[in-house]
């Protein structure tokens, strides 16, 4: 697992006082800085009269409703505006591209079976008709709207905004500034762990994470992925375990209860309580569905026919129990909401402040705008948009890797006999096909949503990259190290939360809850059988790359003796921004 790459920024130290800027710019006099400012004619008389702009004076600000004029301070703040906005934009500019490889499944596969294809016209077999993929290509390679417009599409569900990817951001590293590595191979025996994994799923969505211990299925699971030559996810002691099954790579993701303590407290939003018990789906034994477990309704989905079907709600809602939960929330959540609520409990709960802070310190200042809640609660939303524009342009301009339920069209066809297609042998022997196929007659990944995954391709995972940049900005606001008090876990039911009295209920910190709402919110992805796990554990880096450069862009602006956050990397390490 590589960390996306980026050069780093060095940052500036505080911003000098007027009289150390202009020394700093030169000695222009007031009537060249007049004749190259916009608006300023005021100016002028002074420099008709001969006066001079004294570059070592340290001058104070005019009375505006004396004069009607802007003062010289004003037009310093001006200056040292411009000179910091360049200084950022010249360092963006030493920030050198990385290269962007691929998986090599786009030229390997001249039919295009290795990537991302739904929405566009296919073949009875699903496979992508080569003129359509051919104008998505054009697109991409030459960025004209009028090329994006051109795709055709087979039914009526439009491509989701590949033209993000092209954006700009006046703040923080441009998207195509950063990297993630190649997507598993359509052929590799990772994929194919990955598709395992995904199938084992599916089959356990309604299974409580509490009985994960005592479940004959998850037993068959665990087993199962044990016997793969190649699977990324936790273990311990070299095996995957029911402790470590569908949980993230940090090491907090291994402490406690499968879901964060973030997403149990009654939050205060303003006059509203929020209890955070959820809409869910039906499990299948009470008349809820899985979707695309035949070919036709596979193959209608994969040329965007809609209608596609609906879940059925779950009238009672519940505390997050199993995957059929996060499969439902990850459906509709504001992408950002999950961060956000865990900002209310920190501040109504009273959770130190980082270190770093400075108003942590002062006894007649409190932050507000900087430093303060708002600062903290909108950071949360405006990182967001930033992680989508990066990891969008991975999505459609670099990797356009193929979906789980596209993997699982070429195995069912594989394995039905049909046509024989480069899935590796860890899947087609896996216990995880045979007992998906003994359930629904077809060997297709079993779909927690109706219309399958969104018109967009896999790699990166846009909830995993919001997770990260959104967890990252909560874990250097805050004291990382703060252990969350009276933990709690959900009944099998998700009718009622119950006292977490496990050994490590004193582990479970600030910082590593942060990691696992993370993953839950990713990994809730790959429970619903959109995701893989590679999505998941590659965007969460991204996403932590981008915001650092946000808040590396941010301390630049500060007034305050900021020494900056420090606080601990998803890989582990300290970083001080």
């Amino acid at each position: 697992m590589a960390t996306p790459k980026s050069t780093e920024i060095t940052d500036s130290p505080k911003s000098p006082g007027r009289r150390k800027f202009l020394r700093g710019i030169g000695a222009a006099s007031a009537a060249t800085i007049a004749a190259a400012a916009t608006g300023l004619d005021w100016l002028r008389p002074r420099e008709a009269a001969g006066a001079q702009f004294d570059a070592a004076a340290d001058f104070e600000p005019e009375s505006a409703a004396a004069t009607g004029n802007p003062g010289v301070g004003a037009v310093l703040r001006s200056l040292k505006s411009f000179t910091l906005r360049s200084q950022v934009a010249l360092a963006e500019k030493a920030v050198q591209l990385p290269p962007h490889p691929s998986n090599g499944d786009e030229t390997r596969y001249p039919n295009r079976i290795g990537n991302y294809s739904k929405g566009l016209p296919h073949n009875s077999l699903g496979e992508v008709d080569p003129n359509a993929y051919a104008a998505l290509l054009k697109a991409a390679g030459s960025g004209n709207p009028l090329d994006f417009n051109a795709i055709p599409l087979g039914g009526t569900t439009p491509l989701v905004d590949p033209q993000s990817g092209l954006a700009f951001d006046l703040e923080g590293t441009d998207s195509h500034q950063l990297a993630i590595p190649p997507a598993p191979a359509l052929a590799s025996a990772e994929r194919a762990g990955e598709a395992v994994e995904n199938y084992w799923q599916a089959l356990l969505r309604d299974v409580p994470f509490s009985q994960y211990e005592s479940s004959p299925l998850a037993a068959a699971a665990i087993a199962d992925l044990n016997a793969l030559s190649d699977f990324r996810g936790p273990r311990v002691g070299g095996s995957v375990t029911a402790g470590t099954l569908f949980r993230g790579f940090t090491p907090a993701d291994l402490i406690g209860p499968y879901i964060s303590q973030f997403f149990f407290p009654t939050l205060q939003y303003g006059a509203a309580e929020v209890i955070q018990q959820y809409q869910t789906y039906l499990p299948l034994d009470d008349g809820g569905s899985d979707f695309m477990i035949d070919f036709p309704s596979w193959l209608k989905v994969q040329n965007s026919q809609a209608p596609y079907g609906s879940n059925k709600i779950d009238s009672q809602r519940r505390y997050f129990r199993n995957g059929r939960d996060l499969a439902a929330y990850v459906h509709v959540d504001v992408i950002f909401e999950a961060y956000f609520n865990a900002c209310i409990y920190l501040i109504d709960a009273g959770a130190p402040l980082n270190p770093g802070n400075p108003y942590k310190s002062s006894s007649n200042q409190a932050g507000f705008g900087t430093f303060g809640t708002p600062h903290l609660k909108t950071l949360v939303a405006e990182v967001s948009t930033r992680a989508l524009k990066a990891v969008w342009y991975q999505k459609w301009f670099v990797h356009r890797a193929l979906r789980p339920e596209e993997y699982g069209g070429l195995a069912h066809l594989t394995l039905s006999g049909t046509k024989s297609y480069p899935v590796h042998s860890d899947f087609l022997n896996s216990a995880a096909a045979q007992q998906v196929f003994s359930l629904n007659g077809a060997y297709l990944l079993p779909m927690a949503f109706p219309e399958g995954c969104p018109w967009h391709p896999s790699y990166g995972s846009g909830h995993a990259t919001v997770a990260g940049a959104c967890a990252t900005i909560v874990k250097a606001f805050f004291d990382e190290t703060w252990v969350i008090p009276n933990p709690v876990m959900a009944s099998d039911d998700g009718l009622t939360l119950l006292p977490y009295t496990g050994a490590d209920a004193d582990q479970l910190t600030l910082g590593g809850e942060m990691n696992k709402i993370a993953a839950n919110v990713a990994i809730g992805r790959n429970h619903a059988g959109v995701h893989w796990r590679s999505d998941y554990a590659e965007s969460l880096l991204l996403g932590e790359a981008i915001a650092i450069s946000v808040l590396r862009d941010q301390r630049r602006t500060y007034n305050e003796s900021f020494q900056g956050f420090t606080f601990t990397k998803f890989d582990g390490t300290k970083i001080t921004v």
